[in-house]
């Protein structure tokens, strides 16, 4: 997720035929290459543009990119009784969240954004563990949730804020937990009012991402008027920036929908929510390579912490092992 968690996209059917790696491996790496790569495209976006502007512009072209999708797979509009769930599940998803995340970036390196948005699983359950009352905090999840807030804690470095020049940090964290705040609800909120009843099937997923983009362009282009696009002083966009925001546009918010419907078509859904798990090391190494941030221990260690306690809580490593036996 660019501040995009494919634990909070909705599914397609798994695909009935084989399934060896080779049919869905090339397109699950390339997508956690995408994702891992959303937090490098916001850090440069920013030269240029203001955070309401980062997720305006990477809207619009993830919007356009999916309507031409839309065309090209000749996928039907969003049915009429679905238009107002869309457009609240587009805040949780797409406008609010990427607002948060471009906000957050001034103040924290995007390795630190990619490891936060690692941390989505945790925060989808635990909203699913709220809205659903049925589902029964068992002991496995319990563990995988606190190892997961620990592993939160170590990345932050919560030894540190106590120190002032390090409270600056505290900002751009806060708008982080925001916004995999609103992924983590989403997901019970499109599992509530977006996965189909009785009376109405559940959207297609292409069209309910054209939707959601249609409905993050409603939200963010009043923002955009008030704060403007791009920043005070800045004189013409760098061609880096554009560039960055047309690449996380057309790319995380929309190559990588279709991306990730192909991987849980060829393998299946639990298959392809692991990419979530390999977006916070690509953010680590990437942030390193292209932009020289320095990473701390504390960070590689503390997303590991996440990472286990998601697959945990999530039941991934049981399953595998289940597989293995």
């Amino acid at each position: 997720m660019a501040a995009d968690s494919s634990e909070s996209r909705p599914r397609l059917a798994p695909h009935r035929g084989g399934s060896g790696s080779g049919r869905w491996l090339p397109f699950y790496l390339t997508l956690a290459l995408i994702w891992g790569s959303s937090f490098l495209f916001i850090e440069v976006g920013l030269e240029s543009f203001t955070p309401a502007g980062v997720a305006f512009t990477r809207i619009a072209f993830g919007a356009i990119t999916l309507i031409l999708v839309s065309l090209i797979t000749r996928t039907p509009i969003l049915p009429r009784w679905s238009w107002k769930y869309v457009f609240i599940a587009s805040m949780l998803w797409t406008s609010v969240p990427w607002m948060m995340f471009a906000f957050g970036q001034q103040y924290v390196t995007s390795a630190l954004a990619g490891i936060f948005n690692g941390a989505t699983p945790l925060m989808t359950l635990l909203a699913i563990m709220i809205a659903f009352p049925e589902e029964k905090p068992t002991k496995r999840r319990i563990i995988g949730l606190l190892l997961g807030f620990l592993g939160i804690l170590v990345v932050v470095g919560v030894w540190n804020l106590v120190m002032v020049e390090e409270r600056g940090n505290l900002i751009g964290i806060a708008a982080l937990v925001f916004a995999i705040a609103c992924y983590g609800t989403a997901f019970p909120f499109a599992r509530r009012y977006l996965s189909g009843t009785r009376e109405h099937a559940a959207p297609q997923p292409i069209a309910l991402a054209t939707g959601m983009m249609i409905g993050g362009l409603i939200v963010t282009a009043p923002v955009v008027a008030i704060t403007g696009i791009t920043r005070e002083g800045v004189g013409d966009v760098s061609a880096s920036s554009l560039m960055s925001l047309i690449a996380l546009g057309a790319l995380g918010s929309g190559i990588a929908y279709v991306l990730n419907f192909l991987v849980v078509q060829r393998s299946d859904a639990t298959t392809a929510s692991t990419v979530t798990y390999l977006t916070p090391v690509v953010a680590i190494i990437v942030g390193a390579i292209v932009l020289g941030e320095r990473i701390t221990w504390n960070e590689p260690v503390g997303a590991v912490l996440v990472i286990l306690g998601a697959a945990l809580a999530q039941g991934v490593l049981a399953r595998r092992k289940s597989q293995r036996s």
